[in-house]
């Protein structure tokens, strides 16, 4: 159990429950670091959280956005 907590405290209750789990890009902190937000939705309504998803990208796009240091292709 520890090395599950290790490699994923936040989410591992929801591996084992089988919960649906979003993890969204949705700003970047005053340092430049990105922050995500994680949306966790009811056992088989993945459909939800693609439909949410969906409606935060329309309204806070992130597909051409890079944290202020980025290393790797862009």
């Amino acid at each position: 159990m520890t090395s599950i907590f290790d490699y994923g405290p936040f989410t591992m209750v929801f591996n084992v429950s089988g919960q649906p789990v979003i993890s969204l890009p949705l700003g970047h902190s005053d340092s430049g670091l990105p922050i995500g937000v994680q949306i966790i939705a009811s056992y088989g309504r993945e459909d939800l959280l693609f439909r949410i998803a969906a409606q935060l990208e329309q309204a806070m796009p992130w597909k051409d956005r890079t944290p202020r240091f980025f290393v790797g292709k862009h």
